[in-house]
């Protein structure tokens, strides 16, 4: 063992630097299989004090780090590249809540809680955390606060960067930034915990936040709803906004060719209208109040849309146990799609109102030279972030079909750039975006973005090779 690893090993002990092949592997490949890296050791810090030594050891000794929490992002951004010459700084031992103020309405916990911990950690005060992921039970708020990620209720609530009060950040040198506030009024300068949700561990290590609560829930009401088409989908979300207001949580639409991979590739998974329809959405309200007439407020306004020509049809749940076989259709798509097999994803946001001109150009402009190309299509139309995915449903024909990914890439991406959309909404930009957002960002603001990362990162030590 060589004198940096005697050093990382007297922070952290023997058992938490992991430099066995077998034992690192875990750690050094994306969840989706696409990126394999390297590594000089894992590393697995049970502290903030632990991480700034680690991360003042790694400056000293000019070796990269690269932050990680569950391991679920898309986009290779916790993977380390595959020179071998970094330290994977694994956080999910940093996984205790510190404080929960109810009156605040606030929650300090640890990068390395799960979502779902967080999730119940709320429930334990009669308070409600509303990001919501279908991987919550493995991600980890540190990775939620680097990627800001979204999930089913950004309508209502807001994506990660509107549920953050405060967070505690490892510099790159190993001094400990203290921003854990728990104000929601707090005017003294630069908002300086903006600079790292969303910086996908190139500025710093998140080790703790300050996180908003909300009151919980008390009544909801779901449905699975057939649309003509995305056109429909969107005048349905502005019918019930107008009538029903922030009682609604999310609105999401699912294409046809999502929905079948879910009932072909997920057990018990079943469809739930008697006739296939080409879209749909699923939708929910939900109300502090128990005694919240939701689902007669739901039904009619759908009842209505239907006279309107803008619902085929509609299954209502009628109880917690059927809304949560809907959701599961939903939650289940990604998890189906690495079942079928690989595919060109896309994670994209346009103003909500051109979401049916981009399904409608995209699909136009993809089958002018792939005719038979598979598009599977879901996701947050509530808030203008959409899913887009190609595969061909032959293996053979997809493989040669993934090779020409870059030429997908455009296609989709120039529309997204011409509609003044995003080629990243929720998931980040890791290694997959990172070249693919140049074309796209104007020069001065990738220029302000190489300042910021210069001035706090100077020597480029923190996840190199990701989003710059």
């Amino acid at each position: 063992m060589d004198e940096f690893l005697r050093t990382l090993t007297d922070i952290v002990g023997r058992d938490h630097v992991l430099v066995d092949a077998d034992d690192a592997a875990p750690y050094l490949v994306d969840w989706r299989g696409r990126y394999q890296g390297a590594a000089r050791a894992v590393v697995r810090p049970t502290s903030t004090a632990q991480v700034a030594a680690v991360v003042a050891a790694c400056h000293a000794a000019a070796v990269a780090v690269v932050p990680q929490g569950g391991n679920t992002g898309l986009c290779g951004g916790a993977t380390p590249l595959a020179d071998g010459q970094s330290v994977v700084l694994s956080l999910s031992r940093l996984n205790r809540v510190r404080a929960l103020d109810a009156d605040n309405n606030t929650l300090c916990v640890e990068a390395g809680c799960k979502l779902a911990a967080v999730q119940e950690a709320a429930r334990g005060a009669g308070r409600f955390f509303p990001l919501s992921l279908a991987s919550e039970g493995s991600c980890e708020i540190g990775g939620n606060l680097s990627t800001n990620a979204g999930g089913v209720q950004v309508l209502r609530y807001g994506n990660m960067r509107d549920l953050v009060l405060g967070l505690e950040v490892v510099l790159p040198d190993g001094r400990v930034w203290d921003g854990l506030r728990e104000l929601r009024k707090d005017n003294t300068g630069y908002d300086l915990k903006h600079l790292f949700v969303g910086a996908e561990g190139t500025l710093g290590v998140i080790t703790a936040a300050t996180l908003k609560l909300f009151p919980s829930p008390q009544a909801r009401a779901t449905a699975w709803v057939a649309v003509p088409d995305p056109a429909a989908a969107v005048a349905l979300l502005a019918s019930m906004r107008a009538a029903c207001g922030d009682r609604i949580t999310a609105f999401e639409l699912v294409a046809r060719a999502a929905l079948e991979i879910v009932l072909k590739h997920i057990d018990g998974a079943r469809d739930p209208l008697s006739s296939p329809a080409l879209w749909s959405v699923l939708v929910e309200l939900s109300d502090t109040l128990p005694d919240a007439a939701l689902e007669e407020m739901l039904m009619h306004e759908l009842a209505s849309a239907s006279e309107r020509g803008l619902v085929i049809d509609a299954a209502v749940a009628g109880s917690l146990a059927q809304s949560a076989t809907l959701w599961a259709l939903r939650e289940n798509i990604s998890e189906a799609q690495r079942i079928e097999g690989v595919s060109i994803k896309h994670d994209i946001s346009v103003p909500v109102s051109r979401i049916p001109h981009f399904l409608v150009a995209a699909g136009e402009r993809l089958r002018a030279i792939w005719p038979d190309v598979r598009v599977v299509a879901f996701g947050h139309i509530g808030d203008g972030n959409l899913h887009y995915n190609l595969s061909k449903a032959d293996a053979e024909d997809n493989d040669a079909f993934i090779a020409r990914t870059d030429e997908a890439n455009r296609v989709v991406h120039d529309l997204v750039s011409e509609l003044g959309g995003s080629i990243s909404a929720e998931h980040g930009l890791g290694q997959l975006k990172r070249d693919e957002i140049r074309r796209y960002k104007s020069d001065l603001e990738l220029e302000l973005m190489r300042r910021i990362k210069a001035a706090l990162d100077p020597a480029g030590l923190m996840n190199p090779g990701k989003l710059l």
